[in-house]
């Protein structure tokens, strides 16, 4: 085990490394040029070349590259080229929007997802099976810009209803103002997911009770929810860990839509604002602390398949 953890840790690296690079690259690949916007299109060339100065541009790229790594492994995330503000402090002041919106969805996802998708095996064919895969498809069709827009709208119209925007409400200052502007949008973030995990604990628990040992546990006199709990469930939840990892990774800076929607001021639409004005410090830090994310949770959604399944190994 402590081998298999050393060596992807190491396989971590190198994907950062090559991430880093990517991006580094890629940003200035792109058209925009970030002096000329933050000083405008009647800005003198030579008004640009001082803000290229200023900004460490007019240096050769490798020497840009190297900089830019040791800042970041020095905690020094650099300053917004447009705002001229710290991107720490505006990280520090965000992330905790974007997590508590990844914590909220990912949980309605498990709560509601993995009960009703093995209500939904257990009960095959039957009206509650049907409902359930009404819903899913209903989840997986409907976009989740459309599904906001009707919660806000609908009871705002109807009720004259509509939780608070364009501000953050701290849960430790206001529980109740802090559920009500995160609880639906949560739920909205989390319509497809849940619909998605539905579907795949249906499918794989279906393809797990067809299993020679659950036939042999029935055959032993076995009562059926003893079979699905005991037995069938922790193989069966494997590949559906695996989407919820990968689920929670883009959450934390993929949820730019339902952000924008619900006026809440996380990680999500700040990097969006960036890429579109080319703020090379705020792109690429965030850009890296996601790819981080991503590696750390696939690495802890392998190393939790061994605990599921005791016949997985690692060498």
């Amino acid at each position: 085990m402590q081998r298999y953890i050393v060596r992807r840790l190491l396989q971590a690296a190198l994907i950062l490394i090559f991430l880093s690079i990517a991006v580094f690259v890629l940003l200035r690949l792109g058209p925009g040029d970030p002096a000329l916007l933050q000083q405008g299109l009647n800005a003198t060339p030579a008004r640009i070349a001082a803000v290229h100065r200023e900004l460490g541009l007019d240096k050769p790229l490798p020497v840009q590259y190297l900089d830019w790594v040791g800042q970041m492994l020095r905690g020094n995330l650099g300053v917004s080229v447009l705002t001229q503000t710290s991107v720490t402090s505006e990280f520090r002041a965000r992330f905790p929007v974007s997590f508590e919106l990844m914590l909220f969805t990912i949980f309605w996802t498990i709560v509601l997802g993995i009960p009703f998708g093995v209500i939904s095996a257990m009960r095959r064919n039957s009206g509650i099976d049907y409902g359930v895969r009404l819903f899913a498809i209903i989840g997986l069709a409907f976009p989740g810009f459309w599904i906001a827009t009707l919660v806000l709208l609908i009871p705002a119209q109807q009720w004259g209803y509509a939780p608070p925007l364009d501000k953050t409400i701290s849960i430790f200052h206001d529980p109740t103002g802090n559920l009500q502007q995160f609880v639906p949008a949560s739920l909205v973030l989390a319509f497809a997911s849940i619909a998605g995990i539905m579907r795949l604990m249906r499918s794989t628990l279906l393809e797990v009770l067809r299993a020679d040992y659950v036939r042999t546990a029935r055959a032993k006199g076995l009562r059926e929810r003893q079979i699905i709990i005991a037995h069938a469930l922790k193989n069966s939840i494997i590949p559906v860990i695996t989407v919820l990892g990968l689920t929670a990774a883009g959450l934390l800076g993929g949820a730019v839509i339902i952000e924008e929607i619900f006026a809440l001021h996380g990680l999500g639409a700040y990097i969006y604002a960036a890429i579109l004005q080319k703020d090379f410090n705020v792109v690429q830090s965030l850009a890296m602390f996601t790819g981080a994310v991503v590696v750390l949770l696939n690495l802890m959604v392998d190393l939790s398949y061994a605990w599921l399944d005791p016949r997985i190994r690692y060498s």
